[in-house]
């Protein structure tokens, strides 16, 4: 079992929130309910919210960080 920690969209059209959430991998890219939500990113805002230790807590079981959540989190 691949576990991912990623963005999943949510908000309106042109008002995008995004939360970071620890979800199974799979071949689909939509759908599945999280395992855990350890945070949010608002856009607009230039906000990002991030519970440190439940992400350390998933990667020491095995979960990979997507590109694009790292990106983030180094800015």
């Amino acid at each position: 079992m691949m576990i991912r920690i990623r963005l999943s969209r949510g908000g309106k059209r042109n008002k995008p929130f995004f939360s970071i959430v620890a979800i199974k991998r799979s071949k689909k890219a939509k759908g599945g309910s999280p395992l855990a939500i350890l945070g949010s990113w608002q856009p607009d805002k230039k906000r990002l919210t991030l519970d440190k230790e439940k992400l350390n807590s998933w990667v020491s079981k095995g979960a990979q960080v997507s590109l694009t959540l790292k990106n983030l989190m180094k800015s």
